[in-house]
């Protein structure tokens, strides 16, 4: 598979009980709007029936948008709306499993805490990582601790699989995984829970690309 995160800057996720009273579906259509090209919809504690309608309408957008649609962890989800992939944790389902459930087309990405899993990842052939948590975060419960920037430096010099930072990254540090080889960076917070946010993707985006490497 080509790389899927090719041209993506920022990997948006969902959180709707972040999202200053917004819906997931507001949320998504600025983020969209706004040039976005990748989200991840994510929402443990919703009901399955609630996941399915959202997730319906938001594969009409960004298919509309010409935007990856993945879904984090639930691969029936993902299956029933035809989504583009899944993200999945060290304690979801194997990446193998995921595969024969989804089949060869679909995008697979796998969260890693350290060299360890970044390995296994690529073994177990995911299409992605994720790397991190960066920062310390309280966006996600039951959270490990931050890997730090030592980990993505790591990644950046030992593989070639296509990854994604996250974790307690903000307009006032993005630069500093920037510099360390970062070009896709997720993030929930600091875009969902902002009133504008065109105009944070826009800020964003300014402050990353004023810290890329020559």
């Amino acid at each position: 598979m080509n790389n899927p995160l090719h041209n993506i800057d920022l990997y948006c996720l969902t959180s709707e009980e972040h999202s200053l009273g917004r819906s997931n579906l507001e949320v998504v259509r600025a983020m969209l709007d706004a040039g976005i090209k990748l989200i991840q919809y994510r929402e443990k504690d919703k009901l399955g029936r609630v996941k399915l309608e959202e997730c319906a309408a938001i594969r009409e957008l960004t298919r509309e948008a010409g935007a990856l649609f993945l879904v984090n962890d639930d691969v029936a989800v993902a299956q029933a709306m035809d989504a583009d992939g899944v993200h999945v944790g060290q304690d979801d389902l194997p990446v193998p499993v995921v595969r024969r459930l989804l089949g060869p087309g679909k995008i697979i990405g796998l969260s890693t805490h350290s060299p360890d899993q970044a390995r296994a990842a690529v073994a177990a052939g995911a299409d992605y990582i994720g790397v991190g948590p960066i920062f310390a975060t309280k966006t996600k419960k039951d959270v490990c601790a931050p890997v730090g920037l030592e980990y993505l430096e790591w990644v950046t010099a030992n593989l070639s699989i296509p990854f994604v930072v996250i974790g307690g990254i903000k307009e006032h540090n993005i630069g500093e995984v920037i510099h360390r080889g970062a070009s896709c960076v997720a993030m929930i917070t600091e875009i969902v829970a902002k009133p504008d946010i065109a105009g944070q993707i826009r800020a964003l985006r300014n402050a990353m690309n004023n810290n890329i490497k020559e």
